[in-house]
């Protein structure tokens, strides 16, 4: 019984973090960058400088929450959702190394590029951050769904367990 309340708090912290993680990387690929797009440079660069600062924490709070609560998922699962969970594990991780490894040395770029002038080739920079970006929002949605779907077939698992008899 303890172990089904964990494991049921564990999926809805999964299902939460991983859920905010998508949010926010869904919303900034698909509102912040085509905006990031439409506006003259030096409004997007210094925005984008502005919004790290306030992103930086948040977001690897959230990655981390949502890794280590998947984690916590694999190690409570058994069979089939021990290895999904532990896909959504490898999925967000994946969101964090592309974040610190792709992302995060562009926007330390785009930092000094909202104070100075940006170098010739900062079009393709900024195309390749775009497409870090989208690799780790499509990492962050698929591990999202990946709890979405252990979290809907323990629900339909627990409805069909028979109640126990009270005495």
């Amino acid at each position: 019984m303890i172990t089904q309340q964990m494991t049921r708090a564990t999926t809805a912290l999964a299902l939460l973090s991983s859920g905010l993680l998508a949010g926010a990387f869904g919303y900034g690929a698909v509102n912040l960058v085509t905006t990031f797009n439409v506006v003259p440079l030096d409004i997007r660069l210094t925005f984008h400088s502005a919004l790290m600062k306030m992103n930086g924490p948040v977001i690897q709070a959230t990655m981390a929450v949502a890794a280590l609560s998947a984690l916590a998922l694999a190690v409570l699962a058994r069979r089939r959702t021990r290895l999904l969970a532990g896909t959504a594990v490898a999925l967000v991780t994946t969101s964090f190394l592309v974040t610190r490894f792709g992302n995060v040395p562009i926007n330390g770029q785009i930092k000094v590029w909202a104070v100075s002038t940006p170098p010739a080739d900062y079009a393709e920079i900024l195309q390749r951050w775009e497409a870090f970006n989208v690799v780790r929002t499509l990492t962050a949605l698929a591990a999202f769904a990946i709890v979405i779907g252990i979290a809907t077939t323990a629900a339909r698992t627990s409805r069909k367990a028979p109640e126990p008899a009270l005495a």
